[in-house]
């Protein structure tokens, strides 16, 4: 690295430890060249390609060699008339250069030159045609080469005669194959554009490796480079939902090497199936490239814009504001399982005399960069009338980034799962039980300061991060503490807390705030052994608005993915979104938030959405509901055979919930699969419905709930109940969880069905017998076998016996005694027994 960009880059993180870094703001229409291929004359090194300057991301850039003349272009994909270009330089800048624009990339037209410039951002208005434009650079400005954040071409898309790209649209896109011949030869391989690393099969016949383009395509071209064990005979086939497969071409007597076939059709995936072998190896491919047709109609997707009918922006002056909170409520209180979605927007400012009740599906934030800039002196409750003073059932709700200062000193928030209390300056006290001490069984507090003491009363177990308390009062079973300054010591042995002075990993969920009158998405930056909160000092970057594609009802799944496609985040207003496609996510450090709970609903037994193994994605803050047909994985983050190192920006999901059946009959196999390493799962309730509508022990069958087969994985707030297997299936290493809450299925017909290997009864948390490395803290297992009260559940937890796999404070218990577990863990620990609802623990295993 250069010895300037290393001062540049010491000073930005400087400037990180107070606020975002100032980004330049993006023009509102998104850029005709953003997410295009993109070329130059030279690359100062691996980390600047050309790629960076058009990928919408204003901390990666392009730079070139140290010489003159460089230059930068891009492959629009089709003739456009060119109205503006914006170039945002690094501090290595052009001082005269060029805009020029092609019909072929190969004959060049002036459409501006610049002398003199002076770097930052330059917006040139031009006027032109071409698919090609390009910078030229003339004279540098510095001793370095060029640089640039940003290279953004605006104007018209052409909708010309469409033409074969050369580009190769599948490079570095996700890819599967039916075998491999080892792990050294991967289905990815073939696609990364390098001609020494190949994928390999199985030596059987049939077999196949596919690709997916990340969104339907037109197909005109397919290179084909074998390796010496080539296919004699195969077919090259194209598919829109990788399920159903059309041939574009048969080949028969094929001879190896390299191959171009001309094709027509389109396609989301691409698929080699390769039906007779000519050697007595499997297939091997050094690489495959897809060429699309351009000229393509469409009109890329428009980040930014308004945030939709349910979301609810207001101020001090808004008139009526009262009414508009009671308003939301008197729909939400009760509405368990309905359709209803709603985000409370609160701008800065003081607010006197509110009373915020937050029901269902109801959301609650401040748009401040701090909590604190934002103030209520009121309250915003969660009481349990609605259910007879019954709390068990407040589920689906947040509350985020504001400061209260209650009107009674206390504030109420009597909440169960999947209602996180997320940076909130609480000016007072926190009761979390309802009116009365009615039971109660939440709940997630992160990155918060409450500045009084803390009362959870009959709360059933709660896990609190990296926060501050004036103090903690009492508790029932599970009590979990991890960085909160002021916690209470741990005490397992005889009560019912457990307490760690850091947090190893976290990183706080991304939100929207306002920027002068501008929205953005603030993303906070990763903590290592973090205590307290995250504020003021805020590290971390923001995003402004036109970067995400924003949903609103209606949208669909296709246009989700070319907005993703082209480079865009991705921020979910309010609703509810049926998908008849999987929605895949295959850039790094992409954002998907979420308002109010939207809710994503898979149709016609499609999975719901898919991370690619790539750093830093950011999941936060939406539901994801099973449909009627089976999904094999609601969500699946890396795909199978992940092995990346993320660790220094590992992909993030909290409040990332999961149903299955209650709202309607619901079917997966699995809610959650991690492939990924170093994923961390912060705060999620993975639910098979237990009551509602659909509810059944084959009627909503989801046989497990977490599944993590990635290294490093770290879950800190794990909720995981009523699964028809195992709730949690853990195979990766080195595998860490801070506080678990379970309860077994409550609908087992009996002990039969799930009896399994001569055990009866699944695991609530299973580690596999193959790991050597795991570690967790504060764990809970309930059982309440309605259906049938005399099974005796073998343990609560099964783990290998070997001294790198430690579990601490574990217990399980029997819910007024329907049902029993003979163990805590394997065969140790006391059973349970009676209805006294007594719990029995271990304070550690082995």
């Amino acid at each position: 690295m250069r010895l300037r960009s290393v001062g540049v880059a010491l000073a930005a993180m400087a400037a990180l430890l107070v606020l975002p870094v100032p980004r330049p703001a993006a023009a509102a229409e998104l850029p005709l060249s953003q997410g295009r291929t993109a070329t130059s004359s030279s690359d100062e090194n691996a980390g600047t390609p050309a790629a960076a300057a058009v990928d919408g991301d204003t901390g990666t850039r392009w730079s070139s060699a140290a010489s003159d003349a460089q230059w930068l272009q891009v492959d629009l994909g089709a003739t456009a008339s060119i109205s503006k270009v914006v170039l945002n330089w690094e501090a290595a800048y052009g001082k005269d250069y060029k805009i020029q624009s092609s019909a072929d990339g190969s004959t060049w037209t002036d459409l501006t030159s610049v002398t003199g410039g002076d770097g930052g951002t330059d917006t040139l208005d031009v006027s032109g045609q071409g698919r090609y434009v390009r910078m030229y650079g003339v004279h540098r400005a510095t001793q370095w080469g060029y640089s640039l954040w940003e290279f953004q071409v605006f104007g018209t898309a052409g909708t010309g005669t469409s033409s074969c790209d050369t580009s190769n649209a599948a490079k570095g896109r996700p890819a599967s194959a039916s075998s491999t011949e080892n792990a050294g030869t991967p289905a990815s391989a073939a696609f990364d554009g390098d001609g020494g690393t190949r994928w390999s099969s199985q030596a059987a016949d049939p077999q196949w490796v596919q690709v997916d383009l990340g969104s339907v395509k037109d197909l005109c071209k397919v290179d084909l480079t074998w390796e010496a064990a080539y296919a004699k005979e195969f077919q090259i086939q194209a598919s829109s939902d990788g399920q159903s497969w059309t041939t574009l071409k048969s080949v028969t007597g094929a001879s190896g090497g390299t191959a171009s076939y001309d094709v027509s059709g389109s396609g989301r995936y691409v698929r080699i199936n390769g039906t007779v072998r000519s050697t007595g190896y499997g297939y091997s491919l050094w690489e495959v490239a897809v060429h699309t047709g351009s000229g393509d109609s469409t009109p890329p997707v428009q980040g930014g814009g308004d945030l939709g009918p349910n979301v609810i922006v207001v101020d001090p002056s808004t008139a009526d504001l009262q009414q508009k909170f009671d308003d939301v409520f008197a729909k939400q209180e009760s509405a368990q399982f309905g359709t209803g979605r709603y985000q409370f927007l609160l701008k800065p400012g003081t607010y006197n005399g509110i009373n915020a009740q937050i029901g269902f599906y109801t959301s609650i934030s401040g748009l401040g960069l701090n909590p604190d800039d934002t103030q209520i002196n009121g309250d915003v409750t969660v009481d349990a009338g609605w259910f007879n003073g019954n709390a068990t059932q407040n589920f689906w709700r947040s509350a985020e980034n504001l400061a209260l200062t209650p009107s009674n000193g206390t504030d109420r928030w009597a909440v169960a799962q999947a209602a996180p209390f997320r940076r909130v300056h609480v000016k007072g006290g926190l009761n979390l039980a309802p009116n009365g001490y009615g039971w109660a069984s939440g709940g997630y507090i992160a990155d918060s300061k409450i500045d009084g003491t803390v009362g959870p009363y009959s709360q059933q177990q709660w896990y609190t991060r990296d926060s501050s308390v004036g103090g903690w009062t009492n508790g029932v079973w599970n009590m979990t503490f991890t960085g909160v300054q002021g916690a209470p010591a741990t005490n397992f042995d005889s009560g019912p807390y457990t307490t760690l002075d850091t947090t190893p990993v976290s990183r706080e969920k991304p939100f929207l705030y306002l920027d002068g009158s501008t929205y953005k998405v603030f993303v906070p930056a990763k903590r290592t052994n973090a205590r307290g909160v995250s504020w003021p000092a805020n590290a971390g970057a923001s995003l402004p608005l036109d970067q995400f594609y924003v949903v609103k009802p209606g949208a669909t799944a296709a246009t989700i993915n070319q907005a993703l496609a082209q480079g865009l985040n991705l921020l979910f207003t309010p609703g509810v979104y049926h998908l008849d496609q999987t929605i895949d996510v295959t850039r790094p450090d992409t954002v998907v938030l979420g308002l109010g709970l939207a809710t994503i609903v898979p149709d016609n037994g499609i999975d719901a959405m898919h991370v690619a193994d790539v750093d830093g994605v950011r999941l936060a803050g939406f539901l994801i509901d099973a449909g009627a047909t089976n999904s094999d994985t609601l969500l699946r983050i890396g795909q199978p055979g992940a092995s990346a190192d993320h660790s220094a920006d590992p992909t993030t999901m909290q409040d990332v919930f999961v149903r299955i059946g209650g709202a309607g009959p619901g079917l997966a196999t699995n809610s959650v699969v991690v492939n990924s390493d170093d994923v961390v799962i912060d705060h999620t309730w993975l639910w098979r419905a237990d009551h509602g509508s659909g509810v059944g022990w084959d009627t909503n069958r989801a046989d497990y709930g977490l599944r993590v087969n990635g290294d490093d994985v770290l879950a800190t707030g794990l909720f995981v109940e009523h699964f028809n297997k195992y709730d949690v299936l853990w195979s990766g290493e080195r595998g860490r969880t801070i506080f678990f809450q379970n309860e077994k299925a409550y609908d087992a017909p009996n002990a039969a069905a799930i009896t399994h290997d001569g055990i009866v009864g699944y695991a609530a948390y299973k580690v596999a017998d193959t790991v050597t490395q795991h570690e967790a803290w504060g764990l809970g297992s309930y059982c309440n076998y309605t259906s049938d009260p005399s099974i005796v559940q073998a343990h609560g937890f099964q783990v290998p016996v070997t001294a790198g796999v430690k579990l601490h404070d574990v217990l399980v218990i029997s819910l007024g005694g329907k049902g029993q577990y003979a163990h805590v863990v394997n065969n140790t620990g006391a059973p349970t027994s009676g209805t006294d609802t007594v719990p029995s623990k271990l304070t550690s295993f082995p």
